[in-house]
């Protein structure tokens, strides 16, 4: 498999953990600020599993040791934080315009499209140097 079809498959999977973390966090809590908890959650799970598998598979970066990890991580979210502002915008914007959770879900989809694109050129660029 060529590395942007492996990317590909790594960002649908960081999408539907996403999108998964966020339908569970709906359906386990039903109070104040739940769409914006269950964003935040999947937002995390997502950005976690991608960030295992592109370390691992796609940029085959090694850590010299577990402050590295952690720095490359840090670093690895605020590249992050462009893409998510991306993400959220199509996220937010559907549900205002189609107040469907599937039209949500597809608004996250799209955006979180968009959003790996551009990640992957910022990750290889600024993260995992070589």
């Amino acid at each position: 498999m060529n590395l942007a079809m492996l990317y590909s498959f790594f960002a649908a999977l960081a999408t539907l953990a996403n999108i998964a973390a966020q339908d569970a966090t709906r359906r386990l809590y039903a109070g104040p600020f739940e769409l914006l908890a269950s964003v935040i959650i999947g937002t995390g799970v997502g950005l976690v599993v991608k960030y295992l598998l592109d370390k691992r598979w796609i940029f085959r970066f090694k850590a010299a040791n577990v402050r590295h990890d952690a720095s490359t991580f840090a670093l690895y979210v605020a590249m992050g934080l462009v893409t998510t502002a991306i993400f959220l915008i199509f996220e937010f914007g559907f549900n205002h315009a189609f107040e469907t959770t599937r039209a949500r879900y597809a608004g996250a989809a799209i955006g979180l499209a968009i959003g790996y694109v551009i990640k992957y050129r910022l990750d290889k660029r600024f993260v995992f140097r070589a």
